[in-house]
């Protein structure tokens, strides 16, 4: 099997033929990928990767795969349209393992979200002594109930007769806390005014507004007078007000249910997932609430009953707090032929963990705290174990998060799967990835509208000695600064001790780029999040998803739009609503979407472009006014290069130059935010908050999806940052990052328990010249030393 300069490998029977992908940006690509390989797709962040690996092939297995089922079950699954292809063959099954964080659900924990944790309570209602009962005694997603209900008899004479009888679920859920671990203590001067009467605003929640609903029920219920204030309500009063029981009241002659303040907002707020909420009501949430240990079960989640069952001492909950490296010493210790199966299955399944260098995990942590990283790896645990071969594994950045030291194990995984008969397929920037590739796929030359080409397919030799982009930067160093800058003061951190944190103390220089490296569960992140984030003048740009539906846009996000849609109203003499695909502007087709959606029951629903506006969300009297020869649909679809040579002055031109300063001149200003990666999320939101002077920005791996062209780029932005004044923190494991930088805060030595401690703390020189950390040994390799 040989690569051919138009991208075709020969022996057609043993690849993939794609012909004509035209999805995003595509260019109609074609081009041949060797099955039973390891294939690295290359190009600048944009240029189309994604959209052929997920968009394209991926998207396109799992849509036949589905085709398989009943008709009756289908209904019930995601429906998927066919990409835009013109031929797709020999493809296999996909299993995807992308960064998309676990779900954030409180319930959820890594034990949970790898079954480790089921498996878990059936060894301890097999072996645990004393017997408590059955696998959902230890689960703290039951609860334990008793009643009464009627049940149909169905057998013998007494078929069909209805009759009552007592029933008991036993589950294994602390009832302080229901399941959760942790309680809350509310700050009840957050809530409300004292010195103010509820018709005053003495309700300062955020949603509370005095002559909305949630006020009327408290000012019309009868139980308060709406004039008082309520530093003079009676003790009953106050209980009424705060704690009273869900109560069936009449008001404006419609039954509704008056429930306590503090009741209220513990369902609508306290008991949601805090990064679902919106900004203004987690910044509520943060001032007005402190979470702790629920006191009853110690944080566990469980009950006394599934906490008093031991196996050799260990409890369930013990063994879900343990770092699974130890988890692993445990479990080898029980030697019990009567569950001897399930003992393989378990340990096989830790032994996953630690392979894939989450060892410094516990199966008890909340599955929404993993990083996009660590979540990636998690799901990748049921796969290696796998005995299923010729199926094709498509990985996205899988060394998102990774020290240079787990990149290796990282690799040995990939080449793991491959040996087994497997196609891989990995969307990667990192060199050392793209070295041990058998074929590498290089998209470009450029990202958006000037990318979406075929570049270069064939081995790493020949995309060294290629001369596109991908191939001149493949050996490209960054070198260490001949000198750094002078701090102009420090932020102190004292007696940190979060997580695996050992009382740390270490101080943060102002007006220098920091980087704050080590090992993948040495605590980077602990140490920075947990104890700079947070403070006064600290700005965080993190890759969490933004808010926003499919009608969100770079413009909509960063308020450009509504300064355009003020410059085609002054321009025109109209009002600036008229220039909004979702209000007066909206074509009445298709309601501003620019498709219409055809839902087809259990067949995936059709979108096709509206016919009336064409695609552009605005009716024809809108697109009838310009702006310097150009309508509102016209401008959207400008990148952000294309726009700034539009508007050559004002905020509107200052809001573009950050976007092209942070490397995302090639997003076009209409595009939905939900197409976005981690990498362009977060440098949408620095470019936002790049407004202004004087702060400390921390930022979490900005090179994730970075190119190995615009790593230089992001070098010189973050120069600027900290020339403009700034403080710039990166938690970060890109070599040149680290070389670039003015300070190392190095955090290990190892993982979990074997981290936590500051193990350098000095500028890059020292640290190469003299450190022997696991950072300083990949740097040293890294600058040829």
């Amino acid at each position: 099997m040989s690569a051919t300069t138009d991208g075709h490998v020969a022996d057609s029977h043993e690849v993939i033929r794609v012909r004509g992908a035209r999805e995003n940006n595509l260019d109609g690509v074609d081009v041949d990928i060797p099955k039973r390989r390891l294939t690295v797709f290359t190009g600048v962040s944009g240029s189309g990767k994604s959209s052929l690996v997920f968009g394209t092939i991926a998207a396109e297995s799992r849509r036949l795969i589905n085709e398989t089922y009943p008709t009756f079950v289908q209904q019930f699954m995601p429906q998927l349209g066919r990409p835009e292809v013109d031929a797709l063959e020999n493809i296999s099954p996909a299993i995807i393992v992308d960064q998309e964080r676990m779900g954030a659900n409180a319930r959820s924990t890594v034990g949970t979200a790898t079954d480790v944790h089921a498996m878990l309570r059936i060894l301890s209602s097999r072996l645990g002594q004393p017997f408590v009962g059955s696998p959902q005694a230890f689960s703290f997603n039951v609860p334990s109930v008793s009643g009464s209900g009627a049940v149909t008899v169905a057998v013998g004479s007494d078929a069909g007769r209805e009759e009552r009888r007592s029933f008991q679920i036993t589950g294994g859920m602390c009832p302080r806390c229901e399941g959760l671990g942790e309680v809350s203590d509310i700050d009840l001067d957050e809530l409300f005014d004292r010195s103010k009467s509820l018709a005053a605003g003495a309700i300062t929640i955020p949603g509370y507004s005095v002559d909305g609903w949630m006020v009327r029920g408290f000012t019309e219920s009868g139980f308060l007078d709406p004039d008082k204030p309520i530093a003079g309500y009676t003790e009953q009063e106050l209980h009424d007000f705060l704690y009273r029981e869900p109560t069936k009241v009449r008001i404006q002659n419609m039954n509704l249910t008056y429930e306590g303040l503090v009741p209220k907002v513990t369902k609508s707020m306290l008991q949601k997932d805090r990064d679902s909420l919106q900004p203004h009501v987690r910044a509520f949430v943060d001032r007005a609430v402190r979470f702790m240990p629920c006191p009853e079960c110690g944080g566990t989640r469980l009950n006394a009953g599934a906490r008093s069952s031991l196996i050799g001492g260990v409890s369930i909950a013990d063994a879900a707090a343990m770092q699974i490296s130890d988890l692993a010493v445990w479990l080898d210790e029980i030697d019990d032929p009567s569950v001897a199966p399930l003992l393989a299955g378990l340990r096989q399944t830790v032994r996953s963990f630690i392979d894939i260098g989450l060892g410094y995990l516990s199966l008890d942590r909340a599955s929404g705290t993993l990083s996009g990283g660590e979540a990636q790896r998690t799901k990748m645990i049921r796969h290696l174990g796998s005995s299923l071969t010729d199926v094709t594994y498509v990985f996205d950045e899988p060394t998102a998060g990774l020290h240079p030291h787990d990149i290796e194990r990282m690799n040995a995984l990939l080449r793991g799967l491959r040996d087994k008969g497997n196609t891989v397929l990995v969307v990667e920037h990192k060199p050392e990835v793209i070295a041990i590739a058998d074929h590498v796929i290089d998209l470009g030359p450029g990202a958006g509208r000037h990318g979406g080409r075929l570049e270069f397919s064939g081995d790493v030799a020949g995309l060294r000695a290629s001369g596109t982009l991908t191939g001149r930067h493949l050996d490209h160093r960054a070198a260490v600064k001949p000198s750094v800058r002078s701090s102009t003061g420090v932020v102190e951190i004292r007696g940190a001790s979060q997580h695996n944190l050992r009382d740390v103390d270490v101080d943060i220089p102002l007006g220098v780029l920091t980087v704050v490296t080590g090992v993948a569960g040495s605590g980077k992140s602990s140490l920075i999040h947990g104890n700079l984030s947070g403070r006064e003048g600290v700005v965080v740009v993190d890759q969490s998803p933004i808010k926003g539906n499919r009608r969100s846009s770079p413009a909509t996000y960063t308020g450009l739009l509504d300064t355009i849609r003020s410059a085609f109203a002054k321009a025109n003499g109209v009002k600036p609503a008229l220039f909004s695909a979702n209000s007066q502007g909206a074509c009445p087709a298709c309601s501003g979407l620019g498709v219409i959606v055809t839902k087809l029951g259990i067949s995936a629903s059709v979108e096709t472009v509206c016919d009336l506006c064409e695609g552009t969300g605005f009716n024809d009297e809108v697109l009838a006014y310009t702006l310097d020869g150009r309508n509102i649909a016209e401008v959207l679809a400008f990148s952000a290069v294309e726009a700034a040579d539009f508007f050559t002055r004002g905020p509107a031109h200052a809001t573009l130059a950050r976007l092209i300063d942070v490397g995302l001149g090639y997003i076009t200003l209409g595009q939905a935010l939900n197409t976005l990666s981690g990498g362009e999320r977060q440098r949408l939101k620095l470019a936002i908050s790049m407004a202004g002077t004087g702060a400390i920005y921390v930022l979490d791996e900005p090179t994730t999806g970075l190119h190995l062209a615009d790593v230089d780029n992001l070098l010189a932005l973050l120069d600027r940052l900290v020339d403009a004044g700034n403080s710039v923190v990166v938690i970060e494991h890109h070599q040149a990052v680290m070389a670039h930088a003015d300070w190392i805060v190095d955090v290990g030595p190892g993982a979990g328990r074997e981290g936590g401690t500051v193990v350098f703390a000095g500028p890059p020189s020292d640290l190469v010249a003299r450190g022997d950390t696991l950072t300083a040994q990949h740097l040293r390799r890294y600058l040829g030393r």
